[in-house]
C-alpha cells in the first residue's frame, strides 16, 4: 500500500510528473542557479548581489531609474536587506548611489563599469557554451525557442503573482 503526501490526491501507481519538457525547464533553472552560485561565489559576491546588478541592468537598458525601491520590490527583500545588498554592492564598487534629477532626495543607482567587467568575466564562460549550443539550431528553430521561452517566463511570472496571492497555509498541528 502506498500513502501520499498529504494534500495530494491518492494513486493508481508512482506519479508520472510534469511533463519531459517541463522536468527540462526545472533543470536549466536548477543548473543556472548553481552557475550563478559558483561564479558569485569565485568573487566573493552573493546570488541576491548578482540579481539586484541584473535588475539595475535590465531597467537601465529601458532607460528606467532604478531605485532602493526598486530594488527592493523586484527582490522581495525588507528595507534593512535591501539597504545591506546596496551597502555591499557600493564597498565592492560595482554600484553607486547618485541624487540627480528634480527630486534630489530620491538615490538612485548606477552600475559602475567596474560592475560590467566583472559581470561580463563571471558570464562570458556561459555565454560562450550558450552560443556554442545555439550555434546547432536554424534561426527559425531559435524563434520558436525564443517564442517558448517567453511564454514561459510570461506563464511564471502570473503564476507568481497568484502565489503571492494565496493565504499562507496554516501551520501543521504536530502532536
Amino acid at each position: 500500500m502506498t500513502v501520499d503526501p498529504p494534500g495530494r490526491p491518492e494513486s493508481s501507481g508512482p506519479p508520472s510528473g510534469p511533463p519531459p519538457l517541463v522536468r527540462l525547464l526545472q533543470e536549466f533553472s536548477l543548473e543556472a542557479n548553481r552557475y550563478v552560485d559558483s561564479a558569485g561565489g569565485r568573487n566573493d559576491m552573493h546570488r541576491t548581489d548578482l540579481n539586484a546588478l541584473a535588475v539595475i541592468m535590465q531597467h537601465t537598458a529601458r532607460n528606467q531609474i532604478v531605485t532602493p525601491g526598486v530594488l527592493r520590490k523586484e527582490l522581495h527583500l525588507s528595507s534593512p536587506a535591501t539597504t545591506a545588498l546596496i551597502d555591499r554592492l557600493h564597498s565592492s564598487g560595482h554600484v553607486i548611489r547618485e541624487r540627480e534629477g528634480p527630486d534630489r532626495r530620491q538615490v538612485q543607482l548606477r552600475m559602475t563599469p567596474k560592475a560590467y567587467r566583472d559581470g561580463g568575466a563571471m558570464f562570458q564562460p556561459l555565454a560562450r557554451h550558450m552560443a556554442a549550443a545555439m550555434a546547432e539550431f536554424t534561426p527559425e528553430e531559435l524563434d520558436i525557442a525564443t517564442r517558448f521561452m517567453s511564454s514561459m517566463i510570461e506563464a511564471t511570472v502570473r503564476a507568481g503573482q497568484e502565489a503571492a496571492q494565496q493565504p499562507a497555509p496554516a501551520p501543521a498541528d504536530r502532536h
